[in-house]
């Protein structure tokens, strides 16, 4: 199997003795605590399943602005966007040295992991915007990734953390949620020897599930890992539940046994477009994917990045030796009235428009909520009877 981005072996920090951690969680109760907020608590989840290996923790200022600028932090390890504990206010901390960091996300704002203070530092407004600019290629605050990132405070707490729950991810997506340890377990038990990654934040359309398939007859992988986002959207975004019943029935009826795992992860989407489609590349090499799909407009919001931004990156700032995992470089796909299946849109290039069966997000949304159902080459119908269903109960 393909070894971890940094690592022979997966670094999760999640405490798994139980005794240990009943003792970590008694001591925290006694330490100055903070509150997270949502993007910390999604970092310390990433960090507690593994998926964050080879990091050890929350990075330091350093560490930040060399990742921003450079795609490595301070000690040459190849990584994509700074990590980071960023609060307003520090001074509940003192001079302890142990902090326990309270869930934003669950409520009561229960410890999820306490951390070892290496330093607290200050970010510039200088070099959050260099951040900003670097990482999401914009300071516009419209951009939902940006304003999030600009609104969370300049004070950065650094240090190793014991992470003590995944917040509240195995409670509400207990059939779903796995860590990158329990993800290469399951790989090795099935037999899988390769494995194409696919990300999603959205329901999957019959265009989405062809192209799975198309990329794993390509790459001549084992199986599919359909590995969804859990996280905190943006507004107007379908349910983490509403996405993951509909892809649970698309694979039930559309896959052969035995060739997809479905799952999902803890962690807030950035929309920073190629940064995070480099980010959610380190992910699925941890995970334990030897090829990942990186589509049309990967991890992007609006028109802030050029539609193949995502691919592109891996050849113009990626080093060539940074990552093991393979990237499967896919184009718009679309049903072809022409071929009478799905196609990518480049392999078809004596098409126009009107020769594919395209929806617009919005148009999809109307035709829901309204009880139309969709064309049978767009959606297959017992994905959008379930999602007809979600729109129809919010109107």
């Amino acid at each position: 199997m393909i070894k971890p981005h940094g690592s022979d072996t997966l670094i999760p920090l999640y405490v798994e003795d139980e005794s240990q951690r009943k003792q970590l969680e008694q001591e925290a109760e006694s330490l100055p605590s903070i509150l997270l907020n949502s993007a910390a608590a999604s970092n310390a989840v990433m960090l507690g399943a593994g998926y964050f290996t080879p990091l050890t923790g929350f990075m330091n200022v350093a560490d930040a602005m060399s990742v921003a600028n450079t795609m490595h932090t301070s000690s040459g390890l190849f990584w994509p966007t700074p990590v980071l504990n960023l609060v307003h206010d520090t001074a509940l901390i003192g001079s302890a040295q142990r902090i326990a960091l309270r869930d934003p996300n669950v409520e009561g704002n229960p410890i999820i992991a306490i951390q070892d203070i290496e330093a607290i530092e200050e970010l510039s407004s200088e070099q959050i915007t260099t951040i900003t600019e670097k990482v999401y290629r914009t300071k516009d605050a419209n951009h939902p990734g940006a304003a999030t990132f600009m609104s969370l405070g300049n004070k950065v707490i650094s240090g190793h953390i014991q992470v003590l729950n995944y917040s509240y991810f195995r409670d509400e997506f207990a059939g779903t949620f796995r860590t990158a340890v329990e993800i290469r377990d399951e790989i090795g038990e099935r037999g899988w020897n390769t494995v194409v990654g696919f990300q999603t934040r959205n329901p999957m359309h019959r265009a989405h599930e062809e192209l799975c398939k198309m990329a794993q007859a390509a790459t001549n992988a084992d199986g599919v890992l359909i590995h969804m986002l859990l996280g905190k959207l943006k507004p107007g975004d379908i349910p983490a539940p509403v996405r993951d019943d509909a892809i649970r029935k698309m694979v039930e009826v559309y896959f052969p046994p035995n060739t997809v795992m479905v799952t999902g992860y803890g962690f807030d989407m950035l929309y920073a477009g190629p940064r995070e489609g480099v980010l959610h590349a380190v992910f699925r090499q941890n995970c334990g994917c030897t090829d990942f799909i990186i589509g049309r407009d990967h991890a992007g919001v609006g028109d802030y990045y050029g539609a193949f931004d995502a691919q592109t990156i891996f050849d113009d700032e990626v080093p060539d030796d940074a990552l093991d995992i393979a990237i499967f470089r896919a184009d718009h796909t679309a049903y072809s009235k022409k071929l009478n299946k799905v196609v990518m849109m480049r392999d078809a290039p004596d098409h126009s428009k009107d020769d594919f069966v395209l929806l617009s997000g919005t148009k999809v949304r109307e035709m829901l909520a309204a009880g139309e159902d969709l064309p049978k080459e767009f959606a297959r119908p017992e994905v959008a009877k379930i999602l007809m269903n979600y729109y129809q109960s919010i109107n």
